[in-house]
């Protein structure tokens, strides 16, 4: 894994510049409740939002860094159009969005890509995609068009995600697309191509794909990133069987439950979970491609905003309210919340865009007011808590736009809003039955709680990496958070006893790989999951009296570790047994442990609740240079009709 580049840290503003950049700009909404658009908006001052001086509600909402915690809200394609319109159909145009407007502290950020190769080869792209803006925020690198946290050249870059599980902070992933879709995959994939969904994506994953000697395919690098939870859409992807590896096929989801994962599908098996951590990390998949949306569909035509006005009506084949995005973020919140580590969680609406693209203006709305709802949460738990960041933000702009007149040429909508008025929403980037293009616009970006000052001004889409890094104190070298790593293993073993082989203290890596050198000839032994910086091995041993060598590698830091067992008759071998618990970083082993495998792929087994009796075991036969694994595999099972 590359390094990104040395660690910046942005002063947070000052009080005088805060208060004198909201007089100058009125950038800054106050925390405080609007009222809905008032009867007397004609008269003079009728429509102001604050008639007092909101200096010292701006001077009070300036809070100084740490955080705690980091909630990262993202409305995809959720420019300052789509935002209006949901606001005037829903709370009118003097009425305020109860979440996304309540946050006090206002910038906007500038979004373009960079062009990946030829004449303008990191030059300026201006209309950028969902993939090289999210990578832009998750690893503060600026890439390319369709590239998942890669930069310009195809190296991956750290992603925010990885920096705050490395640093021991609880992770979250929430979305309602496909986890495989952009956003929530920057922040656990590393892929040139945003396509490469699954194992079955051949041609989009190219030299990506497991089988091509690569990372893998965005769904099994999902499962090997191991956030704390995952919740979202693309249960058909994780249906697909690995193609190569220890679970060459087998489906990701039998993957996933081998490597303590628990799989959840519906809001029933959701609401039971109490529990979301390395051990027992969460994966849900409710629905095979992406969440239906709040609202049915409306279709813009050429001269459709002359003809009736519409109201947005409910989308019959919604998701139940338990899986709905305020649902999510707040069962996300309380599963994450669970000690004093910290988390760092990212909830995206996807389908502000994707109905964008098709011209729905109800579909488009209805995506904003579920966001609006997340946002509600994240702010009440942020306020209760006291020590939790909230930014809320976009990706990238879209088409939609409120028009005074019918458009002669181009698609519209006419829609009656609670104000009793008829507002018109124009789509005009494609003709009818095309995708609508994004736009190149700066976004809106809004903040709350420590460190949330950063937001302010004008900054640019990967400055929110380096506010998120600063306010939770990340230490971005994940190299060194594994320097200190240690392997313990017995000194004597007697023949063909079972003994350990752990590694600790690996925090900056996610895997770990293992060879046994016998008499200069060296065996793989696998891959295991790093789980809370700590990995395990159970090793047979040979049969034969002798000096073997183990040596373990971090996977992402390169961090080498070795260790020699003597095979000697009449030895004591102690019991396999999990590691003590550690600080990450500091040397010391930390609580639960990874497990081994054979070959390339991924690990059979992880979590200290799956040792000693789940642990693989590695059979030295004979002379010890064969090796034999013993590998528990689960059968498979359907639930809801998607082959785990």
């Amino acid at each position: 894994m590359s390094k990104n580049t040395p660690n910046r840290r942005r002063a947070a503003l000052t009080t005088g510049v805060v208060a004198t950049a909201a007089a100058a700009a009125l950038a800054l909404s106050p925390v405080a409740a609007f009222a809905a658009t008032p009867a007397n908006v004609a008269q003079n001052g009728g429509a102001a939002r604050s008639i007092d001086d909101s200096t010292q509600l701006l001077l009070d909402s300036v809070e100084v860094g740490p955080a705690k915690n980091v909630i990262l809200l993202i409305g995809d394609g959720m420019g300052d159009s789509e935002i209006t319109s949901a606001r005037n159909y829903a709370y009118g145009a003097g009425g305020t969005l109860p979440g996304i407007d309540a946050l006090p502290l206002t910038g906007q950020y500038t979004t373009y890509s960079v062009y990946r190769d030829g004449a303008n080869k990191g030059k300026p792209d201006y209309v950028p995609d969902s993939a090289a803006t999210g990578s832009a925020w998750a690893t503060g690198t600026k890439t390319y068009d369709n590239a998942i946290s890669v930069d310009v050249d195809g190296v991956p870059q750290d992603t925010l995600l990885e920096i705050a599980k490395a640093n021991g902070k609880k992770t979250g992933n929430v979305s309602t697309a496909e986890l495989q879709d952009a956003t929530p995959a920057v922040q656990a994939a590393h892929v040139a191509a945003r396509s490469c969904y699954g194992p079955d994506s051949v041609t989009q994953c190219g030299a990506d794909a497991l089988d091509q000697g690569g990372l893998g395919s965005i769904s099994e690098q999902i499962i090997g990133t191991r956030a704390d939870l995952t919740l979202g859409g693309g249960a058909t992807s994780f249906g697909q069987s690995a193609r190569a590896g220890q679970w060459q096929g087998d489906t990701l989801f039998a993957q996933a439950q081998d490597r303590g994962y628990q799989v959840v599908r519906d809001a029933a098996g959701l609401d039971a979970l109490t529990t979301a951590d390395q051990a027992q990390p969460v994966l849900g998949t409710f629905t095979d491609g992406n969440f239906p949306t709040r609202y049915a569909a409306t279709t813009a035509t050429v001269g459709g905003a002359d003809l009736a006005p519409q109201t947005c009506q409910p989308n019959p084949a919604r998701l139940s309210t338990g899986l709905s995005l305020q649902s999510l973020t707040e069962k996300s919140i309380d599963l994450l919340d669970t000690g004093d580590q910290g988390f760092f969680l990212q909830v995206e609406g996807a389908s502000i865009d994707k109905r964008d693209h098709s011209a729905d203006a109800c579909g488009q709305i209805g995506e904003v007011l579920d966001l609006d709802e997340a946002v509600q949460s994240a702010l009440a738990f942020a306020k209760a808590d006291g020590n939790t960041m909230v930014i809320v933000t976009a990706d990238h702009a879209h088409t939609s736009q409120i028009v005074d007149s019918t458009p002669p040429a181009t698609l519209s909508t006419a829609l009656t809003t609670v104000d009793g008025t008829t507002m018109k929403i124009a789509y005009g980037t494609a003709a009818a039955g095309g995708s609508q293009q994004h736009t190149g616009t700066q976004l809106r970006v809004a903040g709350y709680g420590p460190g949330a000052a950063n937001v302010v001004g004008l900054i640019d889409q990967t400055d929110n990496f380096f506010t998120i890094v600063n306010a939770l104190q990340l230490d971005r070298d994940l190299d060194g958070l594994s320097a200190d790593a240690t392997i313990s293993a017995p000194t004597e073993v007697a023949p063909g006893a079972e003994f350990p082989v752990s590694t600790a203290g690996l925090a900056g890596d996610r895997q770990v790989t293992g060879t046994l050198d016998v008499d200069g000839t060296v065996t793989d032994l696998g891959i295991a999951d790093v789980v809370d910086g700590v990995a395990t091995y159970t090793v047979t041993a040979p049969t034969e009296p002798g000096s073997y060598t183990i040596t373990l590698t971090g996977t992402q830091s390169g961090t080498t570790l070795a260790t020699t067992v003597a095979v000697v008759e009449g030895a004591v071998t102690p019991a396999p047994t999990t590691p003590p618990a550690a600080v990450p970083g500091d040397g010391s082993s930390a609580g639960g442990a990874g497990t081994a495998g054979n070959g390339s792929g991924p690990l059979a087994f992880t979590g200290s609740d799956a040792l000693p009796a789940l642990l693989l075991a590695l059979m030295l036969a004979g002379t010890g240079a064969a090796l034999v694994l013993r590998r528990r595999h689960r059968a498979a099972s359907v639930q809801d009709g998607v082959q785990l």
